[in-house]
């Protein structure tokens, strides 16, 4: 089995590899804002290799052209000032000029134009620095009783056609700002004071940026034209890169990036401080840091990720502090304080875990067991070592099973909600584990040839009734399985439809093809294969699609690869030969949906889950925030009661109490009761009818084993 990337993010790899990485120093120097920035020759020399390897070695073989070279110089330009708050309309005007010159540039290995324009932003980034400092100044910047509003979503304004109208816009930003100052408790002079360093702070970092970093986010805007999986790393990066995938990383457990001005989580590693306190969850956003019980908050607003990564890791056992707005939060919403102890991340606190609920349905009781599975780990090294031990994922599910059967379960579930993939091999094997030999999953190359993985071992760890739980970040290997399982037959999914994530990547060392550069070039992390199910079908872009679907606070394209313009197709290939088992089909799936459908009338916290879902939902779409002080705190407040009842219903089960002491242990007592999760409760009521419609074959139209 070849061994590919086909994690959501990169960090979780086919294999754990052990001990440190080496990591080359980062040399840091400030430039003037003034003072343009320059590529380097051996940025010539890697924009020609990595052009040559995207155009000849992606899965989708895009030359390049100019319909290419239109989406690259858009992805460019966002890339440079997402929220249109700095080039204006005639800078804009001025580079339109170039919209299909990219692929000649990329062609020529020609940088000058990609550069200057960057060097534009720095010139329109002074000018609004300036209009900043110079309103924070003035005695009484902002006027909290005017009553005005906010658009905070600027993905397709109009670009402005002055400096006056982007110095409103910027006012208003920063009145915004400095109002969730204020209402936080600070004096007007603190929320001044605060607001003029948090923008002192960003101007020292755009000063830090590096010629790599600017040709970074160039060759991106056409790795990421191709798909949003596949990227250009410069050498720092790719560094990083290799630290993150070493795991031995002390800190919070988390990977980062900024966007739009803020540190965002990109996942959160299983076995880390932050996973294991359920705290943090992807797309969250990091806006204060501080070191200890007792530090002054850090203002990360505006800061870049590398100068946010220094604050926030820090020596083994010693705790940080953290201010975070949720992903999921309405736009009045305040940021949480979050208390976490640094550790390196532990892979024994990230292996699958088992729980026993009870629950009822035709007034008997049943028990489930469910089995939780955060990643698909496996430990290759000591697998190729033949450790008696190694670290695997399904080793470690079958233990699990073993001892759920000598409990006496009714029912088996797999609990893959936020697992964002992992080892493909254990994807298989798992699979293995419920059915009796056969194909699991398909695998076609660019060139079109077709790798079948297979499970050959007949045995069957359990073959009892089963459900799969998924949400709309179950991704890659969770997918696979997932798919598998429902191709087969061989039980229920329940929950959403997953990521979609169904493609593969490999790394390349640019170094490696050209072996007498003497500078480091980086790495092309390249999209070079796609999943597909056994039934033909393409886990891209559509992912897996639920057998019963759950209330969910999401929209369908809000996250998840349907939510990147760039996301290779779903396709068909031929199904594999398989021999499914029958334990579900269409008349079953039917008479499961209208018993649920049954519940979601009389069941008075499905009723609530879903009336509470849609009108958090229907909030989180008005992007309108209100400048005036008494409507604000109005739109603060009906936002936290929207947030206490979704957590009060069991949306965040396993979030512990965000009003609890941030100076209390994150680990709660082992004999601590658990919140009940309304979905694992809900997921345990359709097996249960699964167990009873099963018993009458005749009824279901099943066939009968």
């Amino acid at each position: 089995m070849k061994k590919y990337l086909i994690t959501l993010i990169p960090v979780v790899l086919l294999g754990w590899q052990r001990g440190p990485v080496q990591q080359n120093a980062i040399v840091t120097t400030e430039t003037s804002l003034s003072e343009d920035i320059k590529p380097t020759a051996g940025q010539y020399k890697a924009e020609e290799l990595s052009s040559r390897i995207l155009s000849n070695y992606h899965y989708r073989k895009t030359k390049l052209n100019d319909s290419l070279s239109s989406a690259i110089f858009d992805k460019y330009i966002d890339g440079i000032d997402h929220g249109r708050l700095y080039f204006l309309a005639s800078d804009m005007a001025e580079f339109e000029k170039y919209r299909y010159s990219f692929d000649d540039f990329l062609q020529k290995r020609e940088l000058d134009v990609p550069f200057n324009m960057y060097n534009l932003f720095r010139k329109r980034y002074q000018e609004r620095s300036e209009y900043i400092q110079t309103l924070l100044k003035t005695p009484k910047p902002f006027d909290y009783t005017v009553d005005e509003t906010l658009n905070t979503d600027r993905e397709k304004v109009a670009w402005a056609k002055s400096n006056d109208e982007l110095n409103d816009t910027w006012r208003k930003y920063l009145k915004s700002e400095a109002l969730d100052l204020k209402l936080a408790g600070k004096a007007d002079s603190s929320v001044v004071k605060t607001m003029s360093d948090r923008y002192k702070n960003r101007d020292r970092g755009l000063s830090r940026i590096r010629t790599e970093q600017v040709f970074q986010m160039f060759m991106n805007a056409y790795a990421e034209s191709l798909d949003p999986h596949t990227s250009y790393m410069a050498p720092t990066s790719a560094d990083r890169f290799k630290q993150e995938m070493s795991q031995s990383v002390e800190g919070i457990g988390a990977l980062l990036r900024e966007e739009d001005n803020y540190i965002k989580i990109v996942e959160v590693i299983p076995g880390g401080p932050a996973f294991k306190g359920k705290q943090l969850k992807k797309e969250d956003k990091i806006i204060g840091v501080a070191q200890g019980d007792d530090g002054k908050f850090v203002d990360l607003v505006g800061w870049f990720v590398d100068d946010a990564v220094k604050l926030i890791k820090g020596t083994k056992g010693t705790v940080v502090r953290l201010q975070v707005l949720s992903a999921d939060a309405l736009s009045s919403t305040p940021p949480k304080e979050i208390r976490l102890v640094r550790e390196k991340i532990k892979l024994e606190d990230s292996r699958a875990k088992k729980e026993i609920v009870s629950v009822n349905t035709g007034n008997k009781d049943y028990k489930i067991g469910v089995i939780d599975i955060p990643l698909f780990y496996r430990d290759f090294e000591g697998a190729q070592q033949k450790e008696k031990e190694f670290s695997s994922t399904t080793r470690d599910v079958q233990k699990l099973i073993t001892e759920l059967q000598a409990e006496s379960v009714d029912g088996i579930v797999i609990d893959l909600r936020n697992n964002g993939g992992g080892s493909l091999t254990e994807a298989v094997s798992l699979t293995g584990l419920f059915i009796n030999k056969g194909p699991v999953v398909q695998v076609k190359e660019g060139q079109g040839d077709i790798q079948v993985e297979t499970d050959n071992d007949p045995m069957i760890a359990y073959n009892g009734p089963m459900a799969v739980m998924v949400n709309r970040f179950s991704a890659s290997a969770s997918e696979i399985f997932a798919a598998a399982i429902q191709d087969y037959k061989r039980g229920i999914i329940v929950g959403e439809q997953t990521y979609g994530k169904g493609t593969v990547q490999t790394l390349i060392d640019l170094n490696q093809w050209a072996p007498k550069e003497t500078d480091q070039l980086g790495q092309v992390k390249l999209t070079v294969a796609k999943f597909y199910r056994i039934n033909g079908s393409s886990t891209q872009l559509k992912g897996v699609m639920p057998d019963l679907e759950l209330p969910s606070a999401f929209k369908v394209n809000e996250y998840g690869e349907g939510s990147q313009p760039s996301a290779l197709p779903w396709d068909q290939i031929a199904s594999s030969k398989y021999e499914s088992a029958n334990n579900i089909n269409d008349k079953i799936v039917g008479q499961l949906k209208d018993k649920y459908k049954q519940r979601l009338k009389s069941d008075e916290e499905l009723k609530t889950l879903v009336k509470t879902l849609d009108e958090f939902k229907k909030a989180r779409e008005n992007k309108i925030v209100s400048l005036q002080e008494a409507k604000r705190k109005v739109e603060r407040d009906e936002a936290e009661k929207k947030r206490a009842a979704l957590k009060q219903l069991g949306e965040d089960a396993e979030d512990e109490d965000e009003d609890a002491d941030p100076k209390v242990a994150t680990e709660a007592p082992k004999d601590a009761k658990k919140k009940k999760d309304i979905y694992i409760t809900e997921t345990g009521r359709m097996l249960a009818d699964l167990i009873v419609i099963s018993k009458e074959p005749s009824l279901a139209g099943a066939k009968k084993k």
